[in-house]
Formats: C-alpha cells, sequence, structure tokens
C-alpha cells in the first residue's frame, strides 16, 4: 500500500516537472496595462520592462527588489534611462528581498499608484510562482498580463524552481 502510494507520488512529481520544463512561460504581446513590474534576479527582465515601458504599453515601471546600495542615477546610466523617464515613470523598490516580498512591495506600490492592470516581467522559468505569489497578494481587480523573458536555463535551475513552486503553492493552500 505504502509503495503504491509513493510510486503515484513520484509519478505525479515527474509528470509535474515535465509539464514544468517543457511548457515554460512566453512573453506577451502587445496588450496595454497600467503598470510593468519587473523583479530583480534574471538577466532580460529590466530591459524587457524598460522597452515596454518605451513603447508605450505601460505608464510606470517598478523594479522590485533593487539592492539598497543602488542609486538611481546609477541604475539610470547603467540601463540607459533618460532623467525625465526616471522621474516620471521609473520606480526603484528597496524593500523586496525575494519573490514573496516582491509581491508584497508590489502590491503596496499598486495601492499607492491605483494600477488596475499590469504586466509581470520575469524570467520564464520564474514566472509560474511570481505570478502565484502577485495573486495571492494583489486585489482581485487587478489584472495581471504575465510577459516571460525567454531563457536558457539548465536542468538544475528547472529543478529547484519547480520545488520553489511546489512549496509556494503548498504554502498558499495553507493560508486558506
Amino acid at each position: 500500500m505504502i509503495r503504491r502510494a509513493l510510486s503515484l507520488l513520484f509519478l505525479a512529481w515527474a509528470i509535474g516537472f515535465l509539464w514544468f520544463v517543457v511548457a515554460l512561460p512566453k512573453p506577451s504581446d502587445g496588450v496595454t496595462t497600467d503598470a510593468v513590474i519587473v523583479p530583480t534576479g534574471g538577466p532580460g527582465r529590466i530591459a524587457r520592462g524598460l522597452t515596454v515601458l518605451e513603447q508605450g504599453l505601460a505608464g510606470k515601471l517598478l523594479v522590485s527588489g533593487v539592492d539598497p546600495e543602488v542609486r538611481p542615477q546609477e541604475f539610470a546610466a547603467q540601463f540607459g534611462v533618460s532623467p525625465r523617464q526616471m522621474a516620471c515613470c521609473v520606480t526603484l523598490g528597496f524593500a523586496a528581498v525575494d519573490t514573496r516580498s516582491n509581491a508584497a512591495e508590489t502590491a503596496k506600490w499598486v495601492a499607492q499608484n491605483e494600477v488596475r492592470s499590469l504586466r509581470l516581467v520575469t524570467t520564464d522559468w520564474h514566472m509560474r510562482r511570481a505570478a502565484g505569489e502577485l495573486d495571492r497578494t494583489l486585489p482581485e481587480h487587478v489584472t495581471v498580463i504575465r510577459d516571460a523573458v525567454p531563457s536558457q536555463p539548465d536542468l538544475g535551475t528547472l529543478f529547484l524552481e519547480y520545488h520553489k513552486l511546489i512549496a509556494s503553492r503548498a504554502a498558499g493552500l495553507a493560508d486558506l
């Protein structure tokens, strides 16, 4: 009996991991949102968020989880952001240290800025967990568009992220 249950559990885990690897989220189309949210941590995320802003697909950008030692001028210089754009449209969030606190920082910023729709820009392998944390944190009236940055993750990254996703979902169920 226990052997059968363990076999079923392993089979469910293996099928879930296969789905996770094969069906990584894709970039979004040109839908317009009030804001774009970029959690730091992966290559191409900030550049994609700035492109969305420059294309007029969002009016504001929050970069969540910025190292407290980074100054706005340094950020602007590194990513080629004009002083005008920094002043009007880019917010650097320094409160987050992980995906869950990215969601909390985003929820606070969304409320302060009266955002009703946002585009989440993060790496393809990170999208499901980041979006799940946002879904649990944001009010129901806020629409979240998923815009994944394509990557070439190694098996170790996928393995680790799959288990973080399972833990995140389990924590979400425990909160119910």
